[in-house]
Parts: C-alpha cells; sequence; structure tokens
C-alpha cells in the first residue's frame, strides 16, 4: 500500500509530495476548494498546516486526502 510520507505546503494551492514508493510530485489541491469542508483550505495560513499522517495528508480539522487520490492525481517530477 502507498503511503504520504512527506507533505509540504509549497504554495497557497499546492503541496510537495513524496509517497512510499519514491515517487515525488506535486499534488494541487485547488480544485477540491469549493467542496463543502475543503472550502478552509482556500486560507493560505490554514493551508500551510497540512501534515503527512495515517498514509495521507491531513488538516488539524479533519480535512485530509487518501494516499490513492493523492498518487493518482500526483503531477511527478520529471
Amino acid at each position: 500500500m502507498i503511503k504520504v510520507i512527506r507533505a509540504v505546503p509549497s504554495s497557497p494551492n499546492t503541496l510537495s509530495i513524496e509517497l512510499s514508493d519514491g515517487r515525488k510530485g506535486t499534488f494541487d489541491v485547488s480544485p477540491y476548494f469549493e467542496f463543502g469542508i475543503f472550502k478552509e483550505l482556500k486560507n493560505p495560513s490554514y493551508f500551510k498546516q497540512a501534515r503527512a499522517a495515517y498514509g495521507g495528508v491531513v488538516w488539524p480539522n479533519e480535512q485530509d486526502f487518501s494516499p490513492e487520490t493523492i498518487s493518482i492525481e500526483l503531477l511527478e517530477n520529471q
């Protein structure tokens, strides 16, 4: 099972990601900003609180992305 081992905010809407299978890249969160619980992520200071946990990426108010979603949508570094 793939896990997120590193998640670092790299802009107001993207995360630099490292997966347990060695892949590295960028995950763009902005497509989710208008959906329910994810609206809070539009706040840049809150967005910066992202961290890798439980195999995915989480924020303090229980927003999260699964490792599967991140793996599928990851824009890999070339």
